[in-house]
């Protein structure tokens, strides 16, 4: 089990843009691998920073508007929002946990 959320285009907005804490949000879907291969780092970041970061995580087939808005092209893509507004963006998996949470950390 997964220590981030799931969200959907219809509990975006309250999970997300009206978080009192930064959120980390995972756009993935089931077939990608590097998504896959990240998720262990998702969960991670999720327990490291719980109560400091929220982590969430919106499979990009099930749930197409918000990719779309946000103009997700490729998957795995993070984006770390505060106060409703993206501060930090990553594209790509990483090979290393410590560098996925220096992207995290400076917004926190």
């Amino acid at each position: 089990m997964s220590n981030a959320l799931d969200v959907t285009d219809s509990t975006w907005d309250p999970t997300v843009l009206q978080s009192t804490t930064p959120v980390l949000v995972d756009f993935w879907a089931s077939w990608c691998g590097p998504c896959k291969a990240m998720g262990p780092y998702v969960d991670k970041l999720a327990e490291d920073f719980k109560g400091r970061l929220k982590v969430v995580k919106i499979n990009t087939e099930d749930n197409p508007e918000i990719p779309s808005r946000y103009g997700i092209a490729s998957i795995p893509t993070f984006l770390l929002l505060k106060n409703g507004a993206v501060v930090k963006q990553m594209v790509g998996a990483v090979r290393k946990y410590d560098d996925f949470k220096g992207m995290v950390e400076p917004h926190l």
